[in-house]
């Protein structure tokens, strides 16, 4: 009787251009398709937008404003292995673009 181990490995990435993220996540996929995984998936998480209101001049005019937001676009990959295999070293090497944040959290 063969006994599998499997972990699971959740990586967050974080984005202010969702183009950059869906690329950074892609690329991680096409990394892995080389180790022996037992599934990966792509989940997308709710984008949080953030609006700045700012006054136009800062002495006369109380009712002419501007507003500003920054969105915030995030995704969590979730791979599922065999414990044998080096996920982490090879995720903590992957090359991802300037502008995404991503986080590495062992299950």
């Amino acid at each position: 009787m063969d006994i599998t181990t499997n972990a699971k490995i959740r990586v967050r990435l974080e984005s202010f251009n969702h183009e950059l993220l869906v690329s950074s996540c892609q690329k991680i996929v096409k990394i892995l398709q080389n180790t022996p995984l037992n599934s990966i998936g792509v989940v997308t998480l709710p984008t949080c937008k953030r609006i700045y209101c700012v006054l136009r001049s800062p002495h006369v005019d109380k009712d002419s404003r501007e507003h500003f937001e920054i969105r915030v676009h995030k995704r969590i990959l979730e791979i599922y292995y065999d414990s044998e295999v080096p996920i982490f070293d090879i995720l903590s090497e992957s090359d991802l673009p300037a502008g995404v944040f991503y986080r590495i959290c062992l299950s």
